[in-house]
């Protein structure tokens, strides 16, 4: 390196701006899960903080459990967006303490997950299964209670298969996590 040439992460660094924070949560807003698409990385939880440190937007990102094989694609698209929305070199944090947890889904998400067909958490992320009991799964097609599970594991590892009684559309359930 030469004197005077900047080091690769002090590119495009800057004072933070007056509304810096809130536009990069409005462009957050519209980064889609890659799993399901009509549910944002914000609404999920996923997106756990904002803030500036040295001259860039520093981002801290859960993902849903240490496993999830859409971790680094979601990652990759926070950083695209945030680029093409003029933050330069965005630094991510993986922060994998406190763990992800459903409670975390916003009430926009639950129901944008319940329009897309996917029956969103049903109550908390306690432990009250442990003992036997179980939320109750409402159909998100007809909203009818009366649904039973066929598998533990649906479309994805965080999901598991459910059928509705009434209207007999099968149908995934995001589980408590």
């Amino acid at each position: 390196m030469r004197p005077g040439e900047l080091i690769a992460s002090d590119r495009g660094a800057r004072p933070l701006q007056a509304n810096d924070l809130e536009q990069a949560w409005a462009v957050l807003g519209e980064v889609m899960d890659p799993e399901v698409p009509v549910v944002s990385v914000v609404d999920l939880g996923i997106v756990r903080g904002l803030d500036w440190q040295d001259g860039h937007l520093h981002v801290v990102v859960t993902p849903t459990y240490s496993g999830c094989p859409a971790t680094e694609v979601i990652e990759q698209d926070i950083a695209d967006a945030l680029q093409q929305a003029g933050f330069a070199a965005p630094q991510l944090e993986r922060r994998l303490t406190p763990a992800w947890t459903t409670d975390w889904i916003s009430d926009s998400g639950r129901e944008r997950l319940r329009t897309y067909g996917i029956a969103p958490p049903a109550g908390s992320t306690s432990k009250r299964s442990l003992l036997g009991e179980h939320d109750q799964v409402c159909c998100p097609q007809c909203g009818s209670a009366h649904t039973e599970r066929l598998s533990e594991f649906g479309s994805t590892a965080c999901k598991a298969l459910y059928r509705c009684i009434e209207c007999r559309e099968p149908f995934d359930y995001f589980k408590c996590i």
